[in-house]
């Protein structure tokens, strides 16, 4: 993707955008060996050679990401594991560096995103700017309504109340139920402990969604390269004010479906 000469050179850290007009017009800058005088000037920050004032202009490293439907019995971690259990790297064939954003449990499936992006990485895992996480949760018996509310409202771990969360009755199975739970920050084992809490334990656990991206057409140890348009999606989410002080004020959201699910 293309961007103007005068941002390139002051992504860089060799001046300012306003300097870097300054330079590009008293004819300093140099692209592909040729002098470049017009400032506004478009350029490829992965392909063209630029050099300011002499000096070369380091190339942008293009930014990668990666959804991952994670299988169970696979660690979330960068390494190698010790037992030779499998990691997440395992099913990932790219050539480069890229990362878990957070991570699953070792028995958890499901959207797990891995980028290049170390900034924006940090931003998404940040409770404050309230990036979506949805998990359809098989707990053994049915939460009746007090439940619900209870788990809607934050449960305290480690002496400290989690976050407001959404959390409904997707379908009743016999004696136990799957539960649809969208939650705004990740703690450990978070799903798992607050249904604990209430009584409830998990039997399977599954991600299905993460901010914006689903699994939709991705089969389990699959992974997909994200499109320009998710990308920008994941940036606006990030780049809007932070809502701490909207937290305390909503209410949260309890759905039931109880009845429809006897019928």
């Amino acid at each position: 993707m293309k961007a103007r000469l005068q941002k390139v050179i002051a992504d860089a850290g060799l001046a300012s955008r306003r300097e870097a007009e300054r330079w590009i017009a008293e004819g300093r800058v140099k692209v592909n060996g040729k002098v470049v005088t017009k400032p506004g000037t478009c350029v490829d920050p992965l392909s063209d050679e630029v050099r300011a004032r002499g000096k070369l202009v380091p190339r942008a490293q293009e930014r990668v990401f990666i959804l991952l439907n994670k299988p169970s019995d696979c660690l979330t971690t960068m390494g190698v594991d010790e037992r030779g259990r499998k990691t997440v790297m395992d099913f990932i064939k790219v050539s480069a560096r890229v990362f878990p954003v957070g991570r699953l449990d070792y028995n958890t499936q499901g959207a797990l995103l891995l980028t290049s992006d170390g900034a924006l990485s940090k931003k998404l895992l940040e409770p404050r700017y309230r990036v979506p996480r949805t998990y359809l949760v098989k707990v053994r018996g049915v939460p009746d309504d007090k439940t619900l509310r209870r788990l809607s409202r934050g449960v305290a771990l480690d002496n400290q109340a989690t976050a407001p969360l959404e959390v409904e009755i997707d379908r009743v199975s016999g004696k136990n139920c799957f539960l649809k739970m969208k939650m705004f920050e990740g703690k450990n084992r978070h799903v798992k402990r607050i249904c604990e809490a209430v009584r409830h334990e998990v039997i399977r656990l599954k991600r299905t969604h993460f901010g914006n991206l689903n699994l939709n057409g991705l089969p389990l140890g699959a992974y997909r390269f994200l499109s320009p348009r998710e990308i920008k999606a994941l940036e606006l989410m990030v780049q809007k004010e932070p809502v701490e002080k909207k937290i305390a004020r909503r209410r949260p959201m309890v759905k039931s479906k109880r009845t429809k699910a006897k019928r």
